[in-house]
């Protein structure tokens, strides 16, 4: 007779294979991210560092080009996961884009969507050694005005406009989270503000199942379940600032509209 406790630490061989898969390509991926930046990446990251006047256009190109090959090698080896993005969102230009936060996958996935970039990421990252400098020559954000990196903030404020206005596109996860439930939460301002002072436009993306593939709270990745992750517009918000500029809660309730009207 099988105890209770025999049954429960027995392991069913479809359950030991999907993990040894899941394992498999979360090794993987991890592998491109440390072996195809040393291999194929730093050099051109040096070089940019080095020799070009103004490297921030340069490094936000590279981590453009290192995540797209990134989410080229998940659907080699995990074919059963698709990516689906809207046309329109390759034309977005000179904009300030707000999106829903669902994975850590979401801001790569971003990156690999636009060649000039800019985002927000929290203020313990440019201090960590190799990455924290990356962030600083990529012209990123630290999410905090105060501390150590409130000059690095301010610097990067004072030349927004310009950036924006030369094409570039800064996008920012109002939530400041990861949604457990799919639900938006609440909204910082901050992207609504920039956007107001800018006088830039605001595209609003949604996401859909990238938590799916990579779940919040866990480290391998779902691989072999059939899984499409979305990207689309929902919203362009393009406010007549010059006759009737709109106050910051009003973008901020434009936006939120947007995001409940197409409640995942």
């Amino acid at each position: 007779m099988v105890t209770e406790r025999q049954a429960s630490d027995h392991i069913p061989p479809q359950r030991f294979t999907d993990k040894v898969l899941d394992s498999a390509v979360t090794l993987i991926c991890w592998t491109w991210f440390i072996f195809g930046f040393l291999f194929f990446f730093s050099w051109a990251y040096l070089a940019a560092a080095l020799f070009v006047k103004n490297p921030e256009v340069q490094f936000q190109r590279l981590n453009f080009y290192f995540f797209r090959v990134f989410f080229r090698v998940v659907r080699t080896i995990a074919p059963r996961q698709k990516i689906e993005i809207d046309d329109r969102i390759a034309a977005i230009q000179s904009s300030v884009v707000v999106c829903n936060h669902l994975s850590y996958l979401d801001p790569l996935l971003l990156i690999a969507l636009f060649p000039r970039q800019k985002t927000i990421v929290k203020p313990r990252f440019f201090g960590t050694p190799i990455f924290g400098w990356m962030l600083k020559k990529s012209g990123y954000l630290p999410a905090s005005s105060e501390g150590r990196f409130s000059r690095l903030m301010i610097e990067q404020m004072e030349t927004m406009g310009s950036y924006l206005g030369a094409g570039g596109n800064l996008f920012i996860f109002p939530e400041g989270t990861r949604s457990r439930d799919g639900k938006i939460g609440n909204l910082n301002q901050g992207a609504m503000k920039i956007a107001r002072m800018c006088k830039s436009p605001l595209y609003v993306l949604q996401l859909r199942n990238t938590d799916k593939l990579f779940t919040p709270g866990k480290f391998l990745f779902n691989s072999r379940i059939p899984n499409t992750m979305h990207i689309k517009i929902l919203d362009h918000i393009e406010p007549d600032y010059q006759n009737a500029p709109p106050s910051t809660t009003e973008l901020e309730q434009q936006v939120r509209q947007a995001f409940t009207d197409n409640q995942i």
